[in-house]
Formats: structure tokens, C-alpha cells, sequence
């Protein structure tokens, strides 16, 4: 990182939540698959293409000489966050959307779909 001008510890600042939430979010979905864990992985993905986002760029300003103009720090100000709305609205649309059976779980490992409460309700009566 040195090589373009950025210290080691400000890539590990910028990038390492996002490779943390990348690591925990892969294994939650792993342990509890959501109704669309597509949706999901394209978030995390997301979200990390968004904080490594200034340092590709600035990769590409250095490769293509062009690292003088300012206009293109402007336009990376613009289109960063936007690509983290992405992810968050990737996220949400994976939160909301229903299954295939209808609920907005996921398949036989989510909580509450056992039907335990109908199975003791009719041994009751």
C-alpha cells in the first residue's frame, strides 16, 4: 500500500470492518440460512467493493496517470456511498422478501417452523 502512497494501517482502518462483517455475516449464513441468501452474499460483497472502492481507484489514477485531476476525487466522493446504499438496500430486500413457503424465514432450520405449538395443542384436546 505504500507503493501508492497509503499507509498500511489506513487500508486495514478502512478495509477491516468490512472483511470482519464479510467473515460473520458468511458464517451466519452458513449456520442459519436466510430465504434468499443470494441477496445477502451480493451485500457483503457489496459492502466490501465499497470500502476498497478509494483504494482501486486510486490504483487506476496511478496506472492510467491521471492522479493530478481532483474532478475524479469528486466523482469517487459521489459514487462510493452510493454503492453502499446498494449493499444496504441488497440487505433490506433480502430481510423482506418471503421464502417459498411464504414466510420471511428461511427453510427447516428457522426458528419457529417445527409446528411444535400444533403437534402440543392437539395432544392437549
Amino acid at each position: 500500500m505504500e507503493a501508492i502512497g497509503i499507509p498500511w494501517f489506513m487500508a486495514v482502518r478502512h478495509l477491516g470492518p468490512p472483511l470482519l462483517l464479510l467473515a460473520v455475516g458468511g458464517a451466519l449464513l452458513v449456520w442459519r440460512r436466510p430465504a434468499r441468501p443470494g441477496l445477502v452474499w451480493a451485500a457483503l460483497g457489496t459492502n466490501l467493493g465499497a470500502a476498497a472502492l478509494p483504494y482501486l481507484w486510486i490504483g487506476l489514477q496511478l496506472l492510467t496517470d491521471q492522479a493530478e485531476r481532483t474532478v475524479y476525487g469528486l466523482v469517487l466522493t459521489l459514487v462510493q456511498p452510493g454503492v453502499a446504499t446498494v449493499a444496504w438496500l441488497l440487505l433490506l430486500a433480502a430481510a423482506l422478501t418471503q421464502g417459498a413457503d411464504g414466510s420471511g424465514r428461511g427453510g427447516e432450520g428457522a426458528v419457529g417452523g417445527s409446528g411444535k405449538a400444533e403437534r402440543t395443542h392437539e395432544n392437549i384436546g
